[in-house]
């Protein structure tokens, strides 16, 4: 037991929050509870969830993706991204499984589970690119001043920001060119989704309660998509890192690095689980607060996203405050992440359950791609102080 330290013994309350959730508290959303225990329980599902569950789990993986990647050589970003990207997924794969189930029996109320399952994926992508696009808009003020500014000016909780300069590690230019690469390729992707969605994908159902047009990520679309994710995933597998680098962050590893690894995936196996059980409850407790609120799905999907993409923010925030300077890994994580869910829309989009309404179709693609130029301008600015400063 000692070799499992107490990281496993946490893992194993996250392990039982999840279950608890999924199990217990959940039962307390049924229409013959109070109106006032439904609301209750949404909140505290979505609290236990994301506060607790997913950060935590964010936090393991930020320590395992290091070690792993000196390892295997595979880019940590990529392992990173694999992580964090997960709870996007399951988010997007639960409500689309929920959807299938309802299509018999409550087609609308199966669209609607769709419609969540879209948002949630795709509208994670615009927190994920816009909170980088701001960590690497800091860091560039912070190495124009030549001095520490905070990630949030006025409020100094969220971290400092030090100057490029001075970090102990500075991310080689290869891997600032692969992020950069990654999120061309993410543009390319996100483009073919949603001109896809609205060339091939019109529902002329009149069968369906909704206004406005709908539209669908049709199956043999998912499948071009998937192959393409995956094989976009392979090629930029390997790390860009220096060996030194390497070295000397594996160094400042206080646990991880010290434990064989089948210790990691195994704390990597439970994250998974705890996050397939929060995932199951956090999507049903959307569902009941729309039902309760009368708040659009897509709506209530796209602030979902938050959820689904709040391990990578956590990630590339606390990366870009190390002062080991680990923002080589947030860039490539980032860009690796959105390619993972879309890669998870995919795989929703070949089980059959991924809809999005026209009005939000529009607005969640044009928003996704303007942040993605935003964060290409400001790494691209980072890679000009490279060149004109260090």
């Amino acid at each position: 037991m000692n070799i499992l330290g107490n990281r496993f013994t946490n893992m194993f309350i996250l392990v039982i929050s999840a279950l608890f959730l999924r199990f217990y508290l959940i039962n307390f959303l049924d229409e013959e509870n109070a109106l006032w225990v439904r609301i209750l329980t949404v909140i505290f599902i979505l609290l236990i969830g994301a506060f607790f569950v997913l950060k935590k789990i964010a936090e393991i993986i930020e320590e395992t993706t290091e070690v792993l990647s000196e390892r295997t050589k595979i880019a940590s970003g990529l392992l990173q991204s694999l992580g964090t990207a997960f709870p996007d997924m399951i988010l997007g794969i639960t409500a689309a499984i929920l959807s299938l189930r309802l299509v018999k029996d409550d087609y609308n109320m199966a669209i609607n589970f769709a419609i969540i399952a879209a948002a949630t994926t795709f509208g994670s992508n615009i927190y994920n690119i816009g909170h980088a696009a701001w960590c690497v808009f800091r860091q560039n003020v912070s190495n124009k001043k030549e001095k520490m500014v905070l990630m949030v000016p006025g409020i100094k909780i969220m971290g400092t920001v030090i100057p490029m300069k001075d970090h102990v590690v500075r991310p080689s230019w290869k891997e600032v060119d692969a992020s950069a690469n990654i999120l061309n390729v993410l543009t390319l992707l996100t483009t073919i989704t949603a001109v896809s969605m609205v060339i091939f994908g019109r529902v002329n159902d009149p069968s369906i309660n909704m206004s406005g047009d709908l539209y669908r990520l049709i199956r043999p679309v998912g499948f071009f998509m998937l192959l393409l994710c995956i094989f976009t995933m392979y090629y930029f597998r390997k790390t860009k890192r220096k060996e030194i680098l390497v070295q000397e962050i594996q160094e400042e590893e206080k646990y991880y690095s010290k434990k064989p690894t089948w210790i990691i995936l195994l704390n990597l196996a439970f994250a998974g689980i705890a996050i397939l059980f929060a995932a199951e409850s956090m999507v049903l407790a959307i569902e009941v607060f729309c039902n309760i609120t009368k708040m659009p799905f897509v709506v209530a999907g796209v602030l979902a996203g938050v959820i689904g993409c709040m391990g990578e923010m956590i990630v590339v925030h606390n990366f870009t405050v190390n002062p080991k300077g680990r923002i080589g890994d947030a860039l490539v994580g980032v860009a690796m992440d959105n390619i993972v869910t879309i890669m998870g829309a995919s795989i929703v989009a070949i089980m059959g359950g991924i809809f999005l309404g026209g009005n939000a179709l529009i607005l969640i693609f044009v928003i996704t791609l303007c942040l993605n130029s935003i964060l290409l301008w400001q790494i691209l600015e980072l890679k000009n102080f490279f060149i004109k400063k260090i």
